[in-house]
């Protein structure tokens, strides 16, 4: 068994005062327990990424009262140092982008064939335009034989009585509320631009003008991924690591406000009703985010 480090003595001391245990531990962060007893024995080799081990140390030292930055800078040796996986990630997304590129590019006996193909469109186009040309000259020339006695309609307007006065004014009403109605249902939500908290993790944004509230991230990357409503309940199907490819979606309707945290914000794009939310912060500053969305039906 491997001997606590001073970090990890540190951190499962304060676990103890607070008379927790492992088991409730992992429901407070929603970390793993297997990584947070290795957060405690130092063994940050069976983490799944070497910049997690800084997220993980940061919520467990939240979870227990203790200064996570005043931790890390402390026992900095003992920390691995943070790697960044946007580069890896780049590589690996762009290679087969560019094998689809070139599987696009047309064979060279397609090119050759591609005059002639122009030249037989033009033709087709001109006996086409000629037929028209000789038929429209053939109508033309044909004698009318058919006199159409002339018709006389009265335009006149019949003369408006009370009755049809009232219908008329009423009738003025429902049109204008319909449109009222439907200027309402047109009106597109508002997300305001993020305002940065003093934490150096979170942001928050505010969500107007719509009843819908639903969460959609596309992973891209190896990340951490949570959403909690609120009362810092989970309401997506899990908070863990998620891999290039992954969706995670989460309809919060009825809620006051989701917080969406991220291990790795540059391998994740956030959606909230299918509008990407922007970022306020770089993922290249700030690689752990704190996204708090305050939903809010008034305008």
């Amino acid at each position: 068994m491997l001997q606590l480090t001073e970090l990890g003595a540190r951190l499962k001391e304060a676990r103890l005062s607070k008379g927790y245990s492992l088991d409730d531990l992992q429901e407070i962060t929603k970390i793993q327990k297997r990584y947070l007893s290795a957060i405690e024995e130092g063994n940050y080799s069976i983490m799944p990424g070497t910049f997690y081990v800084r997220a993980f140390i940061k919520q467990y030292a939240e979870a227990v009262n203790l200064s996570a930055d005043e931790l890390l800078e402390t026992y900095k040796s003992e920390v691995p140092a943070n790697k960044t996986v946007e580069s890896t990630t780049t590589a690996t997304i762009q290679q087969p982008q560019s094998r689809r590129s070139l599987s696009k590019i047309p064979s060279k006996g397609f090119m050759d064939l591609m005059p002639k193909l122009v030249v037989a469109l033009f033709i087709i186009i001109a006996i086409v335009a000629l037929w028209v040309l000789f038929q429209n000259k053939a109508d033309n020339s044909k004698p009318d034989n058919n006199t159409e006695t002339p018709v006389t309609v009265d335009t006149k307007t019949p003369p408006t009585t009370g009755k049809n006065k009232d219908n008329e004014v009423a009738g003025s009403k429902d049109q204008d509320k319909n449109d009222e109605e439907t200027t309402k249902k047109e009106k597109k939500q508002e997300l305001s631009k993020g305002t940065l908290v003093n934490d150096n993790e979170t942001t928050n944004y505010t969500l107007t003008g719509t009843e819908e509230f639903k969460i959609r991230v596309e992973v891209t990357g190896d990340t951490w991924v949570g959403v909690q409503d609120e009362n810092r309940t989970e309401i997506s199907d899990r908070a863990d690591v998620y891999h290039a490819a992954d969706v995670v979606e989460v309809d919060a309707k009825g809620k006051q406000s989701v917080r969406i945290r991220l291990g790795a914000a540059a391998n994740a794009k956030v959606f909230v009703n299918d509008e990407k939310l922007k970022l306020a912060a770089s993922p290249s500053e700030r690689s752990t985010q704190n996204i708090v969305i305050n939903f809010s039906e008034k305008e």
